[in-house]
């Protein structure tokens, strides 16, 4: 798989506070990667460091290849766009001339392109008004204009719908897919709120305390806390043995060496049950469970979840 992120063993100190911890990740080309965790889990972090705001203590990461420690790790930061925290909007300039300055910042020769970036994100009739008199929707949606500013292939959002009412929240979670789906951007979005990232990810990676505990795709996350049949026994590798011999079944997902989850419900539970008791197990729990995306994160950071 193409990759346009990667880290390996990632560190990133601040005297007495370790805000990265052997951190790792890989964002697809091409897609959405939903970088979720609760306040102060360590999101900005990595986005300053790979925007160059910060180094990292140890380890490394790369864009599209390129190791942050080699010289031309500069020309493919180019290619980036990112808000970082809030937008940096000048509020008493209206959203054209907002993106005029971006344009002259970065040393764009021409204007032409802005009338369809405001159109893009919803800003093009906004004419004479200044940001300062924008709703949150559309400062948020203005900061990811000035972002777009050169065309860039890979966008990074740090909580782009933190504070948004719902209207939006689905104004900018819209666009931010039709960037994705229409011209081809792969994006990083770091939020805390799990089921607005449900709704627009691909891939998700979950950080905690500075780690990265899982990373994988939207559907096998899903299937991780949908409805399923979960047994509790002595010997999770032998009861999985057990099913693809006797039932033919390989729709299932071991935990550990004493929990298994059976997704296909149409199974006979007692019948499973019975071929494991024949066959040597102990089962002490075999019950339906229906876990929420909510839960499945409690337990996997062993906190109070995110919103």
């Amino acid at each position: 798989m193409d990759y346009i992120l990667t880290a390996d063993a990632l560190c990133k100190r601040y005297r007495h506070f370790q805000a990265l911890d052997d951190f790792s990740i890989h964002v697809p080309k091409g897609a959405i990667y939903g970088f979720i965790g609760k306040n102060g889990a360590g999101k900005t972090t990595l986005i300053r460091l790979i925007c160059g705001l910060q180094e990292p203590t140890s380890g490394s990461y790369a864009l599209y290849g390129a190791r942050n420690t080699e010289p031309g790790i500069a020309k493919h930061r180019r290619r980036m766009g990112a808000v970082v925290e809030t937008p940096s909007i000048y509020l008493d300039m209206t959203a054209e001339d907002n993106l005029k300055e971006q344009y002259r910042i970065i040393g764009l020769p021409s204007f032409d392109d802005i009338p369809e970036l405001l159109e893009l994100v919803g800003l093009a009739d906004t004419g004479r008004k200044k940001a300062k008199n924008f709703s949150l929707g559309m400062r948020q949606r203005l900061g990811i204009a000035i972002a777009l500013a050169g065309n860039p292939d890979f966008l990074v959002l740090d909580e782009p719908i933190n504070g948004l009412d719902p209207i939006g929240i689905a104004e900018v979670r819209s666009f931010i897919r039709e960037l994705c789906d229409a011209r081809g951007k792969t994006i990083l979005i770091s939020s805390h709120i799990l089921s607005e990232i449900s709704l627009l990810a691909d891939d998700i990676g979950i950080i905690d305390h500075g780690a990265l505990l899982e990373e994988e795709s939207l559907a096998e996350l899903e299937q991780k806390s949908s409805k399923h049949i979960r047994f509790t026994l002595s010997d999770t590798a032998q009861a999985a043995r057990i099913l693809e011999r006797n039932f033919h079944e390989n729709h299932f997902s071991i935990q550990d060496d004493h929990n298994l989850r059976l997704h296909n419900l149409d199974l006979p539970v007692g019948k499973i049950v019975t071929a494991f008791v024949e066959n040597g197990l102990e089962v002490s729990e075999a019950h339906t469970c229906e876990e929420s995306l909510e839960d499945y994160f409690k337990r996997v950071t062993g906190g109070e979840g995110i919103a």
